[in-house]
């Protein structure tokens, strides 16, 4: 009788051993990466504030101003940010100078804390600017959160705005969110018929730098030894003279001074704005107000009736 060959099942045998091998190897890998997907990355930056984007606006006012400090609180505070953008808005003048300010600003401070008191003298143009900027890495570096982190840089730009401005959070911050963060200069250039922000340099209405520049302005001799003079022409000469805000950004038409009166600096308010300037009285402010529906966030409620 003949005996079969043992060889061929042998093969298969081998065959199928190493379909099987192949196959847990497979299998290994493809449960190795949904193991590695599913566990935080221990090299990567677990405090999330550093996707996000901070923003400072410091309002440049006087101790006494404090109907507007007030009717800014109700401009800025119903403003509801994008996610992902953390924008503060701060009041900023000298040194207190009567009784009345140091009770008065004080409780303002204890409710709103909403304040920088610079150590100066008030001035327009013989270097409150210069005395805000140098001022801020000593206030803000080193400033822990509500949940102890210390964030860096404590703010991503700073903005310098008057207090007749009206900037619309939103669109500053989505403005702001491609550019970079670093060596930035971003504003409404002067004079007003001008579009390149390398000749000449940034209204005060409200003008945008990073932090590495506000760093720069503290430890540098440039700030220190030219400070009299309209302060944001000032600012624009340092950028100038040290070769800094390279990266620098022209936020015409989105900022505008009010239409009225009409100027080369102005034109009628649109949608596509990020700041309005001039608004001298509550006419203005109210136009401006109603025109981009500001209070359109205001819910029913049997507490009031307002058509």
């Amino acid at each position: 009788m003949a005996v079969k060959s043992s060889k061929p099942n042998r093969e298969r045998f081998m065959l199928s051993c190493f379909t099987f091998i192949v196959f847990l190897c497979v299998f290994a890998s493809i449960n190795e990466v949904r193991f590695n997907g599913a566990l935080p990355n221990e090299s990567l930056p677990t405090n999330s504030e550093d996707d996000d984007l901070r923003i400072l606006i410091s309002v440049l006012t006087l101790p006494d101003q404090y109907q507007r400090r007030h009717f800014l609180r109700l401009v800025y505070g119903t403003q509801t940010t994008i996610e992902g953008a953390k924008v503060d808005v701060k009041f900023v003048f000298c040194n207190l100078t009567k009784e009345d300010q140091k009770v008065l600003v004080a409780l303002e401070i204890m409710r709103y804390n909403d304040i920088i008191v610079l150590n100066c003298t008030e001035n327009m143009n013989k270097g409150k600017t210069s005395t805000f900027f140098t001022s801020l890495p000593e206030i803000f570096n080193n400033e822990t959160t509500t949940s102890g982190i210390v964030p860096y840089p404590p703010y991503h730009y700073v903005m310098k705005a008057d207090d007749d401005t009206y900037v619309r959070l939103n669109s500053l911050v989505r403005s702001l969110r491609p550019l970079p963060r670093e060596d930035l200069y971003y504003g409404f250039v002067i004079p007003c018929g001008s579009m390149d922000p390398f000749k000449h340099y940034m209204s005060g209405m409200g003008f945008v730098v990073s932090w590495d520049i506000v760093e720069w302005i503290h430890g540098s001799d440039i700030p220190r030894k030219h400070v009299e003079g309209p302060e944001d022409k000032v600012f624009g000469d340092w950028m100038r003279w040290a070769r800094r805000g390279n990266n620098r950004f022209n936020a015409k038409w989105s900022m505008y001074n009010y239409p009225d009166p009409p100027s080369v600096c102005s034109h009628d308010l649109w949608n596509d704005t990020i700041a309005v300037h001039l608004l001298k009285n509550q006419e203005k402010w109210i136009r401006t107000l109603t025109y981009f529906n500001h209070t359109h966030a205001l819910k029913p409620s049997k507490l009031y009736h307002i058509p």
